[in-house]
């Protein structure tokens, strides 16, 4: 939201506030109506005073016209929230988030060292990828030569199917878990 819009929704909120408190104290009897009348009058009748109240009018109209008519999400943040868009001269091809999150699941369960792994992209103004990895590895498991592999793996996967470079890739451990042994049992002589 724009700094202009944020400023002007405040503003509208509090008139509403006002006129909300003015309206119950009004009704529970605590203000009396001929004060408010009264009120209302001067400022309606001012010269300055009218005006600046018909300034105030307008913007309220107008920003409840916006707010029930017009969707405040800018259409850059719904194409940041499904995806790339990409074009050439043969048309437009949207790549999903979760078409990437796909991929770098795939590269990840290639590795027998990663036991569970779960994956969130993010992509910036210029559509630049930033991938986040969660991963659970064994115990075993070298995590520097694993993550380092890994990075490079999904950085290539994604940009051989999508023709998209890979700012980021960014990989967080979350558990090493023990893998169990199989149970030998022994001989009886």
């Amino acid at each position: 939201m724009k700094i202009i819009e944020k400023i002007t929704l405040i503003i509208y909120a509090n008139i509403i506030l006002v006129m909300a408190v003015i309206a119950c104290l009004l009704v529970f009897g605590w203000l009396d109506i001929d004060i408010v009348q009264s009120l209302t009058k001067t400022l309606v009748v001012s010269e300055v005073s009218s005006k600046i109240v018909l300034g105030v009018s307008i913007v309220c109209i107008l920003l409840s016209i916006r707010c029930i008519f017009f969707d405040p999400t800018s259409q850059k943040e719904i194409k940041d929230k499904q995806g790339v868009l990409l074009a050439n001269e043969n048309g437009k091809l949207m790549i999903s988030k979760e078409t990437i999150e796909n991929l770098v699941e795939a590269v990840t369960k290639e590795y027998k060292m990663a036991k569970d792994v779960t994956s969130r992209v993010e992509l910036d103004r210029e559509n630049n990828v930033n991938i986040f990895v969660n991963l659970v590895i064994g115990s075993d498991t070298v995590i520097k030569d694993l993550s380092v592999d890994l990075q490079n793996k999904i950085k290539a996967k994604v940009k051989e199917t999508t023709d998209l470079d890979v700012k980021e890739v960014n990989i967080t451990i979350k558990k090493a878990v023990q893998e169990k042994q199989p149970k030998v049992e022994k001989e009886q002589a």
